[in-house]
């Protein structure tokens, strides 16, 4: 088997030089690795001093050979978009801040499984509720509710009764005398 080459048209000197003003940790790391490589460490070595096995390695400079020190870095995706237009999110997150109506929704509140259903009848989008669940998150929306309250709650006696409620009072620590002994207030003792 033949060792890969790795392309010598940039010194491993310049190679350092970029390493050390590179933002990335990973990046930099991976022109130190090529850089030995290229001054005659072995494989083995040049992969380990950055951190990485002999096929990372490998990886690293065949994406090098092909583009250079820019081909170093990662190239992460946006990801999928989202399925729903921006209008559709709107009016989704409208609706999840109005809350169901308990008689026309037959729900006192949204769970992830009543949210795929809407966005399905009303948009002809599935969603499972792991991706609903990531959906609310990146509308800024929280699973969290706030505590019911009672519909009979008094709030002007709940406040009274803050301000009537006196903090408990401190208790200082007082310094203690020493309590007389039992031999010198005259107490007899018994004979052993």
């Amino acid at each position: 088997m033949r060792a890969l080459m790795i392309r010598e048209d940039v010194p491993p000197s310049e190679l350092r030089r970029l390493a050390k003003t590179e933002d990335d940790p990973r990046v930099a790391r991976r022109l130190l690795a090529i850089a030995a490589a290229l001054e005659g460490m072995s494989r083995e070595a040049a992969a380990r001093i950055a951190g990485m096995d002999r096929q990372t390695l490998r990886d690293w400079v065949i994406r090098y050979n092909r583009g250079g020190a820019a081909g170093l870095s990662d190239h992460w995706g946006d990801g999928r978009p989202c399925r729903l237009t921006e209008g559709q999110q709107a009016t989704l997150k409208a609706i999840v801040l109005q809350g169901p109506d308990p008689e026309v929704d037959g729900v006192s509140t949204w769970r992830l499984v009543d949210l795929c259903r809407i966005v399905r009848e009303r948009f002809g989008v599935t969603y499972g509720e792991t991706g609903m669940g990531r959906l609310m998150h990146d509308l800024d929306l929280s699973w969290q509710t706030p505590r019911p309250r009672h519909a009979e709650t008094d709030r002007a006696a709940q406040e009274a009764f803050k301000k009537r409620a006196s903090p408990q009072p401190s208790r200082r620590l007082r310094p203690t005398t020493p309590k007389p002994s039992a031999s010198r207030s005259g107490s007899r003792t018994r004979p052993a």
